[in-house]
């Protein structure tokens, strides 16, 4: 069964479909915002994403255990054709289709979660206000002194789901989307971040909850991606009705 590039929306829609929240990523990857800067290949029913819009180019491919065979396929078929260099976020099992082509430098486990009960939004209660393009400045300030490691697309504020505290000019906490698709019923937190003086005072639970609420007035499935190191985060989404649905590996890769 070859691999073949699908440039279908609708294909591509039904197949990531039966998994939404494993595919979530992909499936707000459809939408407009994201579709220029997208490449797709399918071998059969699975599918894998090439993300341009990032340097460097990211590769996402995610498979339940069921699959992992037959997306780890895909992954060898494939891989004569990716580029020199890549970030990746694969599925466990699926690192080795590539290492024939690739060398691979694990970033780490990761676990997807996914909103599953809702109710404890308003046991933690929410704080926050709706942020804008004219809170950018001092949204770059808060990221630059309490999370310099994250991805942020600024074009993401648009969406009207970043949630923060203000304190003046300056923002306390942070929560917003990377991706946020209601025609695909999906959105996936990220960019979550609270500044050092004022951790450990609920503020990141705060915006997390309010801004849930939000993402669920717009699509069925609110999901995120954490380190799995990371416990504080971790027992954070936990507190906000959050429950780990999947893991996967980041990589880094260089063709051999």
């Amino acid at each position: 069964m070859p691999v073949r590039a699908e440039h279908d929306r609708a294909v591509l829609a039904e197949l990531l479909g039966r998994d939404p929240v494993l595919h979530a990523y992909q499936l707000g990857d459809l939408d407009d915002f994201f579709w220029p800067y997208t490449s797709w290949f399918r071998r059969g029913e699975q599918v894998a994403l090439l993300y341009h819009g990032v340097d460097p180019t990211t590769l996402l491919a995610f498979a339940a255990p069921a699959d992992t065979e037959a997306v780890a396929a895909l992954l060898a078929e494939v891989a004569p054709v990716l580029p020199a260099r890549l970030y990746a976020h694969l599925s466990p099992g699926l690192a080795d289709a590539l290492a024939g082509s690739f060398r691979l430098d694990c970033g780490g486990r990761h676990h997807r979660m996914a909103l599953t009960d809702p109710a404890r939004l308003a046991q933690v209660g929410s704080a926050g206000v709706v942020l804008g393009a004219a809170d950018l400045p001092a949204l770059r300030r808060l990221y630059a002194q309490a999370y310099p490691q994250n991805w942020f697309d600024p074009r993401m504020l648009a969406t009207g789901q970043y949630v923060g505290v203000r304190d003046g000019a300056e923002l306390r906490a942070v929560a917003g989307v990377h991706v946020w698709s209601p025609a695909y019923g999906v959105a996936a937190l990220g960019n979550v971040t609270t500044h050092p003086r004022w951790r450990g005072r609920g503020l990141g639970a705060a915006v997390v909850a309010a801004l849930c609420a939000r993402l669920r007035e717009s699509v069925a499935h609110v999901t995120l991606n954490v380190k799995a190191d990371n416990a504080a985060a971790v027992r954070l989404y936990e507190r906000v009705g959050f429950t780990r649905v999947a893991d996967y590996d980041e990589w880094t890769l260089t063709a051999r």
